[in-house]
């Protein structure tokens, strides 16, 4: 296997896990950095940038990374309340006046980022077209009533979430979160990562830049509450809220479309590479060539939990701080204290502070996970026998 990149001494099992993903997992293309204390100690990537394609995988190349993007969109709210500027406590309608509608009155900004609002379903989902749209996902979401009350359960809100945050964000600062995150994040940190990919990247993609992506399997089998109910039984159900919650889009847009990733869905289209998610984390937790985002009051508050137990949409155990995936059996991180964020398929970006390690893993391949990929979590487990070998 043809691997490139760097390993610090100490860290040889993470790439040895990296190579098993290829050879045994079925990685086409894919990249994996882990940051120490703001060090790289991981830089691998190997593969093909398409996945049906022939041209190499190589330093700098970006894919989609479905779900991943809420950690990296959650970042904005949090650090608007880290600012003054958004109070998480107060209702959403205080900022924006429209989403009152339907009892919403009741949603408070802090329920957006738990999953507690109520919203992870349109009754009538958006066209691909339509969720393009910048103003057209929030303004479906104002208008919706919440299926269960305010606040009182949480179910992962696949892809509302997204139009949720981003009208939260547009009434609070006038621009949308891909915008206030490019300028606000991205640039300062020198990220190889957008929500909204600009026409000169998406140039620089066909040259190589930014890779395509295959389509998901349909979800399946893995994450269970016991004794009998499972994820693919919900999706298979047309009137689940797991069915209902992952097609607010129908039907969803080509993921390889220039169209589409020039849009910016907060919940599902960031594009990034490997060493972008970690360097993004690292700074989430520490100082990053002198740059940190969140303070500590703000990265306590971003992995307290605030959300536990049996997910309304996911069916299983899932827990959920402000914006961020906590550490669990369904979706397992180094440590207790460790925050991030699977996209669906495959990518991973997450934080574990007691350790100093900040994880970014992308790929071209997806596959049918939804928050615990095998070749996401075999290098997770690698990045832990490394530190407990040291």
């Amino acid at each position: 296997m043809d691997v490139h990149g760097t390993v610090a001494e100490g860290f040889e099992p993470v790439r040895d896990a990296f190579v098993r993903n290829f050879t045994a997992l079925g990685d086409r293309g894919a990249a994996v950095a882990v940051r120490r204390d703001g060090r790289t100690v991981v830089d691998l990537w190997a593969g093909t940038r398409d996945v049906d394609g022939t041209e190499p995988w190589r330093r700098g190349t970006a894919q989609v990374v479905r779900s991943a993007t809420k950690g990296v969109a959650a970042a904005v709210p949090l650090l608007l309340h880290q600012r003054g500027e958004l109070d998480l406590d107060a209702p959403v309608s205080a900022y924006w006046p429209g989403f009152k509608a339907h009892g919403k009155e009741r949603v408070l900004v802090r329920h957006v980022l738990n999953h507690r609002a109520g919203l992870p379903v349109l009754d009538r989902p958006l066209s691909a077209g339509e969720a393009l749209d910048p103003q057209r996902g929030p303004e479906a979401v104002a208008a919706q009533a919440p299926v269960w009350e305010p606040g009182t359960d949480h179910g992962y809100h696949a892809l509302t979430y997204g139009w949720l945050l981003d009208g939260l964000v547009q009434r609070v600062t006038g621009r949308t979160t891909g915008a206030w995150l490019a300028d606000e994040i991205a640039r300062p940190l020198g990220l190889d990562l957008w929500l909204g990919l600009p026409a000169a990247e998406e140039a620089a993609g066909r040259a190589g830049r930014v890779g395509r992506i295959d389509e998901p399997e349909p979800l399946a089998g893995g994450l269970r509450l016991r004794p009998k109910r499972s994820v693919t039984a919900a999706y298979d159900d047309p009137g689940s809220l797991t069915r209902r919650a992952f097609g607010a889009v129908a039907p969803f847009p080509d993921q390889n479309d220039p169209a589409y990733r020039a849009a910016a869905l907060p919940a599902t289209n960031g594009i990034a590479t490997a060493d972008a998610l970690a360097r993004f984390y690292a700074a989430l937790a520490g100082e990053v060539d002198g740059v940190r985002l969140f303070t500590p009051r703000t990265l306590a508050a971003a992995r307290t939990e605030e959300s536990a137990g049996p997910d309304r949409v996911l069916v299983v155990g899932t827990r959920f701080g402000l914006g961020y995936m906590l550490h669990g059996g369904a979706s397992p991180f180094l440590g207790p204290g460790s925050f991030g964020h699977p996209g669906r398929g495959g990518a991973l970006g997450f934080a574990d502070p007691e350790s100093g390690i900040a994880f970014g893993y992308v790929t071209n391949g997806f596959r049918r996970s939804v928050t615990a990929d095998p070749r996401a979590q075999a290098l997770v487990r690698a990045v832990r026998a490394s530190l407990d070998a040291a």
